[in-house]
Formats: structure tokens, C-alpha cells, sequence
């Protein structure tokens, strides 16, 4: 079983004033909203068996909710994130929320970018690594030496420009993507299941997923992908919560046994985080 206890802030401060991915716009996020959203999803965690632990939101950090960019845990071990200026306040807070929990915690060599479990996705022997946008393809090679994974290095597509030149996201100087991190394309379903949406990704990368054969693999559509956060889920392998603007996915993993738990999400996603964003996976 995965994902049997996640850590979980909340969305107290929550706002838009960094627009750091392509999702901040300029429409206007209703944190009251984005607060019963995070408690519902929370709630639907608890419904899946998963323990939860709870912890303050780091004081005005406006990304301190997407708990996934923390780290990467695996066996009491975390190696912690290297964030975007904008969340370095970040940083500090959820090393001691880490250690109080008696985790041993793991720093990522300061010159590379790292987003933690948004970019890296344990399944099984492998980690699935996000390169080229939050994550450096060295902050990667550490993490996976660091914890005993096999690298399978993937790369998204970027955001273009209207000349077909790459987009550099004003507020972190960096390339940026729709898919800026990799749980916004490939899932972990259990530890022998992906689901992952080529549409994302460029063509070395679904090369190199098609060519692993000892994973099962869901296709994803590109417009629930894109438009309904289809990948940006947590399975415990018997329980899927999930987006409720995903019915292709939902029914893919129904037909395979699973339940689906689909809470309505409108605001979490104006921040570029939806169900796995909010939820650092413990053990």
C-alpha cells in the first residue's frame, strides 16, 4: 500500500501576489473558498484509511499549502527541497516539521533547484523524475543515490510564447510549463501502476516510459489532463482521491477495482495545486 500517511498544512495564507506558474492569472482567488476546499480534501484522505498529519501553514508563504514541494520522503529519510525565491520561506519550517516527526532530513547542494515530490515520484524501485523547470537533473541524481531509487528522467513540455519561443515565468526567471511539475503529468497508482499523459511530455520521455516493462500503464487524456488536473491525484492502491472533472481516468481505475473519491476543487487550482500538491507522502 502507498500513501498510508501524508503531511498536510493548509491554506491560511493562500494567495496570488507571486504569479511563480501559468496558472496564477489574473483571477482573483477566494481564500475562504480554498480553505473549505483543503478541509474537504482532507477529509477525503481520512475517508481513504490514510492518517494524517497536521501541521500550521508556515506564516505567509503563499504557496505553504502545496506540502508535495517540501520533499521527497522514503523510509524515515526526506531529502528537502530547493525552492523558487519566492517559496524560501518555505524551506526552514518544513525541515523541523520533518524532524519533529523523526524523519532524518537530507539537503539537496545549494546551487540546484529541487521541487521535492512534485518533481519526484516514487513507484516501486523507480523515481520518476521531473528536469528542466523547478528541478535540476542533478538535484535528481542526488535524490535517487540519496534513496536507493532507479532514475527514469523525464522532461515536460514548456509553456511557448505566441512566436513559438519558450516562456520565461516572470516572477522565477525560469522556463516555465504547464506541467512545471511532473505530478501534474504522471501518477503513481500503486507500486506497479502509472498513469501518465504523453500529451505532456516531449518525445524522449514517452520513449523511455514505453520502453519499462515491468509497469502497467493508463493512458491519460490530454484535456482531463489539462483541464481537469486528472494526474494530480493520491491512490493508496485500493482508493483514488481524484479529480471530479477527470470521467475517463475515473473509469479506467474503476474498472481496474479501485473506488474514486472525487471532491469539486476551484480555487486550490488557481495556484497550480490541486489533490497531490497539498499532501507530502510520509510512509
Amino acid at each position: 500500500m502507498i500513501n498510508q500517511k501524508l503531511l498536510v498544512s493548509g491554506a491560511d495564507y493562500f494567495t496570488d501576489d507571486y504569479k511563480i506558474n501559468p496558472y496564477y492569472t489574473e483571477t482573483k482567488i477566494n481564500r475562504e473558498k480554498a480553505i473549505a476546499e483543503h478541509a474537504r480534501i482532507v477529509e477525503c484522505f481520512r475517508e481513504a484509511g490514510i492518517e494524517i498529519i497536521k501541521v500550521d501553514p508556515p506564516k505567509d508563504c503563499q504557496d505553504g499549502v502545496y506540502t508535495a514541494n517540501w520533499a521527497i520522503v522514503k523510509d524515515g529519510i526526506a531529502v528537502m527541497a530547493r525552492l523558487p525565491e519566492a517559496r524560501k520561506g518555505e524551506e526552514a519550517y518544513a525541515r523541523k516539521k520533518l524532524e519533529e516527526q523523526g524523519i532524518k532530513t537530507y539537503l539537496v547542494p545549494e546551487n540546484y533547484l529541487y521541487s521535492g515530490q512534485g518533481d519526484s515520484l516514487r513507484c516501486g524501485k523507480y523515481l520518476f523524475a521531473g528536469r528542466g523547470y523547478r528541478s535540476d537533473p542533478e538535484a535528481q541524481t542526488f535524490v535517487a543515490d540519496k534513496l536507493g531509487l532507479e532514475l527514469i528522467q523525464v522532461h515536460a513540455n514548456p509553456q511557448l510564447n505566441a512566436d513559438g519561443s519558450i516562456h520565461i515565468n516572470p516572477a522565477t526567471n525560469h522556463a516555465d510549463s504547464f506541467w512545471y511539475d511532473l505530478d501534474l503529468a504522471i501518477s503513481i497508482i500503486d507500486e506497479h501502476t502509472i498513469a501518465y499523459c504523453p500529451g505532456a511530455l516531449d518525445e524522449e520521455s514517452n520513449k523511455k516510459l514505453e520502453a519499462i516493462q515491468d509497469l502497467d500503464k493508463i493512458i491519460v487524456d490530454y484535456d482531463e489532463c489539462t483541464k481537469g488536473f486528472a494526474c494530480n491525484l493520491v491512490s493508496t492502491g485500493k482508493h483514488v482521491i481524484m479529480s471530479a472533472n477527470a470521467p475517463k481516468l475515473k473509469s479506467a481505475l474503476e474498472a481496474r477495482g479501485l473506488i474514486c473519491i472525487t471532491p469539486e476543487i476551484t480555487e486550490l487550482l488557481k495556484g497550480g495545486g490541486y489533490i497531490r500538491c497539498i499532501s507530502l507522502w510520509l510512509s
